[in-house]
């Protein structure tokens, strides 16, 4: 194999190149147009919501509807510390402060007895608790039964981040459907994308309309340029819209993929001691957009960094999961609730490739050069 295997590539091909070319032709080259409409639609009806916003990345999704809960200097947003910076950076772009809360070990998303704790201890301390955001980790949606119970006790909003788990449920619900809105991403490497792009979705049709009227510019319905608030260019191409619509016509085919690779990669470690898939005791109800293994060096002899090296060195793209916000240099100085599980897990996980896209022949070169590492190591 002489070509490098990426960890979640792109999953395109002649349906999009349909689908881009007759947005193209339709004459909408600019922001907004048809095919944003009809995708804003069909992703709604989706994830069962009455409302979406198409919108330039899951990032400006994160932004826009932290703004439309309020969300301002002076306050305190709650979200986990096993994420990207993305969800953290776009509490900053607010004027909020993010503080952090550790994560469960099965599944990495938020724990909920650490957010009571942080809920009960910021109550106390008179601080005004803006929103809380939770991440749904490689395609596993947080426990939003709890969380939004607990929310609901302090009213305070909840923001989902959803932007890894779109396809994915909890406890039948589709990911994105929880809390008062939810930001979802359809960047290069996830489970279906616009190339960039992401969408905001809820039942609030205040807020709705608030986060499409920012994303606009901000501009006032007059015939000339009349702005009273600042506004931000954060619209979806209509040709990019096109490229999702395809995209979500095979979402289910592309869902199946990924279940496909990482029940592959179940059976491979199935008799490994010290290996199990991450979050793999219950997943049925996951989208599989990336596969992790944990791995216990005590066990097998052999770390995540050894495993990381032999595949690098075959051009097989692997990468730990998040490095926790809290120990980033940037957030150093951020209030967090910690229980060393996000640490760990940072530490003892391996994200492998897990993309649609993957060939046959790229499979059985993954897989292979797996079954040679652990023949050798054992």
């Amino acid at each position: 194999m002489t070509n490098r295997i990426y960890i979640s590539s792109p999953d395109v091909g002649d349906l999009e190149e349909k689908y881009v070319m007759a947005a193209m032709r339709s004459g909408w080259i600019a922001p907004l147009g048809p095919d944003v409409d009809a995708f804003e639609l069909e992703l709604a009806a989706c994830v069962g919501v009455k409302h979406a916003v198409a919108l330039s990345s899951g990032t400006a999704a994160l932004h826009l509807g932290l703004l439309g809960l309020g969300v301002g200097p002076g306050d305190v947003v709650l979200t986990a510390t096993m994420t990207f910076a993305a969800t953290a950076n776009a509490i900053v772009y607010t004027g909020a402060a993010p503080s952090f809360i550790d994560c469960e070990l099965e599944t990495g998303n938020m724990d909920p007895t650490l957010l009571r704790q942080s809920l009960e201890r910021l109550s106390g301390s008179g601080q005004k608790i803006g929103a809380i955001v939770p991440v749904d980790l490689l395609g596993k949606a947080a426990n939003y039964t709890e969380i939004c119970a607990i929310a609901a006790e302090y009213g305070v909003p909840v923001l989902v981040d959803a932007a890894e788990s779109f396809g994915a449920k909890h406890r039948g619900r589709p990911a994105g459907s929880g809390g008062r809105a939810s930001a979802t991403s359809f960047n290069g490497n996830k489970i279906m994308t616009t190339s960039v792009g992401g969408m905001l979705l809820t039942d609030d049709a205040g807020l709705a309309a608030h986060t499409r009227y920012l994303a606009g510019q901000a501009r006032q319905p007059v015939a000339h340029y009349e702005h009273v608030d600042i506004g931000y260019n954060y619209g979806m191409s209509n040709l990019l819209a096109g490229l999702g619509r395809a995209q979500f016509s095979r979402l289910d085919e592309m869902i199946r993929r990924r279940r496909a690779m990482r029940d592959r990669y179940r059976q491979l470690f199935l008799g490994v001691d010290g290996v199990e898939i991450f979050g793999g005791v219950d997943d049925h109800e996951d989208n599989c957009w990336l596969t992790a293994i944990v791995i216990d060096s005590a066990r097998t002899g052999w770390s995540r960094s050894d495993l990381g090296a032999f595949l690098r060195a075959d051009e097989i793209e692997t990468r730990p999961l998040w490095k926790p916000m809290h120990l980033q240099p940037v957030f150093a100085s951020a209030p967090a609730l910690t229980n060393g599980n996000a640490e760990r897990l940072f530490q003892t996980c391996l994200i492998l490739p897990s993309g649609s896209a993957l060939s046959q022949a790229e499979i059985a070169w993954v897989i292979g050069r797996l079954t040679t590492f652990l023949s050798r190591a054992s």
